[in-house]
C-alpha cells in the first residue's frame, strides 16, 4: 500500500515540528471562545502548509478544505479543538501553561496539532487520494452550548457537505501507540443543575424557630438518588451527582438558603426528558414538604455520542492496517460527554481515542487534572492515523 506507507513515513518526518506546535499550544492555552491567538497561530501553520482555501466560523473556528483528485466524489470531515480549561498547571516541564489558572488539561493540544499535522501529510500526498478532506478546528468543546453546535448552526456540515467525521481524543488509559474503538452508543448526554433552597435562618439553638435549607438540601441530595436507582431501566446508564453544596451559615447559625450544583447524564434522550420531570419533581415536592421552596434550572447540554456502526467497522480495519491488530482496542461506555456528540447527530461519525499513557515515564495523570501530560510519541500515531482515516482504505473494503 504506497499511500499507507507514504503517510507512515511522513508522521515520522514531521514528528519534531507537530511536537513543536503542540508544546506552543500547551505553553499558550486559552478558554472557551476566547481562543483568538490559538485561531491565528492555526492560521499561521496553515499558511505555512500552503492551505489557503479556509474561513473563519463561530468566531475563533477555523474550517479549511484540501481538495485531492476528483473532489466532488466525496467529503470526509476531520475535526479538532482548541479549548484550554480553568485549572493552575503544577508540571513543571519547558512548555508549562504561561497562563495563570489555564492549562490544556484535556488535550486539546493534542487534537489540534494532530489534526495540523494530518493536514500537512494530507496536503503533501494530495495527489495519491480522491475526494475532499474538510478540517475543522473548533473552539469552545468545554463550554456549553458547545462550539460545535455553534458551527453547525452555521453550516459548517454544508458547501461541501461531509458524508462522514472523525475526532480523536485523548485517553491516559491506554498506554501510546495505542487507540481504542467503540461502536454504538459511547459517550453520555450531558445536563448541568443548578437550585437554590430557600428557609428561614435563625439561630441553630432554636432550629424549632427556623426552616433549615440544609437540612431540605440534605434530603434532596437523598432523595435524587432514586432517579437513578429506582427510576431508570437497568439497562441505561446513568448518573446524578450533586458536585457543589454552599450552605454560608456557621456553628451557630442556619443560613436562610443553601446553594447547589449537579449534573445528570445518560445515554438515552428519550429517558433523559422523563429524568428531569423527575428532579423537578422531586426537588420541589421535597423543598415544599418541609416549609422551604427551591429555584431550580436544568441546562440542558450535549446529547449523547453514538459512533455509526459502519463507519466504526471501516475505521478499526484501517487502524488494524496502520497500527497493527494488538494496537487497536475494544473500549467501554464513557460516562463523560462531547460536544463532538452534536455532529454524530446529524452525520455518521466516529469518535475515537488516542492513547497517551507512559507508566515508565510517570504519565499517568487523567484529564482535567493538573498534572496531565502525555507521552508525546503519541503525536506521531495522532496525525498519521487521522490522515488514513480520511482517505486510506483497506484490500478487502471500501473507502468509507
Amino acid at each position: 500500500m504506497a499511500l499507507l506507507n507514504k503517510i507512515q513515513e511522513l508522521s515520522k518526518l514531521y514528528f519534531e515540528d507537530v511536537r513543536r506546535i503542540r508544546r506552543h499550544l500547551h505553553a499558550h492555552p486559552e478558554l472557551s471562545f476566547d481562543e483568538h491567538e490559538t485561531a491565528k497561530f492555526v492560521e499561521s501553520e496553515l499558511d505555512k502548509i500552503g492551505i489557503t482555501d479556509r474561513k473563519r466560523m463561530a468566531k475563533t473556528g477555523i474550517v479549511a478544505l484540501i481538495e485531492g483528485k476528483n473532489p466532488q466524489s466525496r467529503t470526509v470531515a476531520l475535526r479538532g479543538d482548541l479549548d484550554a480549561l480553568p485549572i493552575q498547571e503544577l508540571n513543571n516541564c519547558e512548555y508549562k501553561s504561561t497562563m495563570p489558572g489555564v492549562m490544556h488539561a484535556c488535550g486539546h493540544d493534542v487534537h489540534t496539532s494532530s489534526l495540523l499535522g494530518a493536514a500537512r501529510i494530507l496536503n503533501e500526498t494530495k495527489a495519491d487520494w480522491e475526494g475532499t478532506v474538510k478540517l475543522i478546528f473548533q473552539p469552545g468543546e468545554e463550554k456549553l452550548p458547545g462550539g460545535a453546535s455553534l458551527l453547525i448552526e452555521e453550516g459548517v456540515l454544508f458547501n461541501p457537505a461531509p458524508q462522514s467525521i472523525y475526532g480523536q481524543h485523548v485517553m491516559p488509559f491506554i498506554q501510546a501507540g495505542k487507540v481504542g474503538f467503540r461502536k454504538g452508543l459511547y459517550m453520555a448526554s450531558t445536563d448541568e443543575i443548578y437550585m437554590t433552597v430557600h428557609g428561614k435562618g435563625g439561630h441553630g439553638a432554636m432550629p424549632h424557630l427556623n426552616i433549615d435549607p440544609i437540612l431540605i438540601a440534605a434530603n434532596i441530595i437523598t432523595a435524587l438518588q432514586q432517579v437513578v436507582s429506582r427510576r431508570s431501566k437497568p439497562i441505561v446508564p446513568s448518573v446524578l451527582s450533586i458536585g457543589k453544596v454552599i450552605a454560608n451559615g456557621a456553628t451557630n447559625v442556619i443560613p436562610n438558603e443553601v446553594y447547589m450544583e449537579g449534573t445528570f447524564r445518560t445515554l438515552d434522550e428519550a429517558w433523559r426528558d422523563e429524568a428531569h420531570k423527575h428532579i423537578r419533581a422531586i426537588c420541589e415536592s421535597t423543598a415544599t414538604s418541609m416549609g422551604g421552596s427551591i429555584d431550580l434550572q436544568i441546562e440542558r447540554g450535549y446529547p449523547h455520542l453514538i459512533n455509526d456502526v459502519v463507519l466504526t467497522e471501516a475505521a478499526i480495519a484501517k487502524a488494524e492496517t496502520y497500527l497493527g491488530k494488538e494496537n487497536v482496542l475494544e473500549i467501554d461506555i464513557w460516562m463523560a460527554a462531547e460536544d463532538f456528540s452534536y455532529y454524530s447527530q446529524a452525520i455518521p461519525a466516529c469518535f475515537y481515542r488516542l492513547g497517551t499513557r507512559n507508566e515508565a515515564l510517570g504519565i499517568i495523570s487523567s484529564v482535567h487534572t493538573p498534572t496531565f501530560d502525555i507521552d508525546e510519541t503519541a503525536l506521531e500515531t495522532g496525525m498519521g492515523l487521522m490522515a488514513w482515516m480520511a482517505v486510506g482504505q483497506c484490500d478487502d473494503m471500501p473507502i468509507a
